[in-house]
């Protein structure tokens, strides 16, 4: 087996885990901030890094947050401050 195969096994075992941070893009707007979801971030096998992988880059302005998953996960955070 070649060493590209054997990292991509890694890197796929990992992500099976499911990642270590969510990614928001967070709009304010008046006193309302609006989080919707647009990504994730999984650690590197080292504990050096993370690998990010973004779905969907925002480009109206607003700031990325990276927060650890939660059980309601999947739905859009409206009026939830940074």
């Amino acid at each position: 087996m070649t060493t590209r195969n054997r990292n991509y096994r890694k890197e796929k075992a990992r992500e099976t885990q499911g990642p270590a941070l969510i990614a928001y893009h967070v709009a304010e707007r008046g006193e309302k901030s609006f989080w919707t979801r647009i990504g994730a971030a999984w650690d590197h096998e080292d504990g050096k890094g993370l690998t990010l992988q973004l779905d969907l880059v925002p480009a109206n302005g607003g700031k990325i947050v990276l927060r650890e998953p939660s059980e309601d996960d999947g739905q859009e955070k409206n009026g939830k401050g940074a």
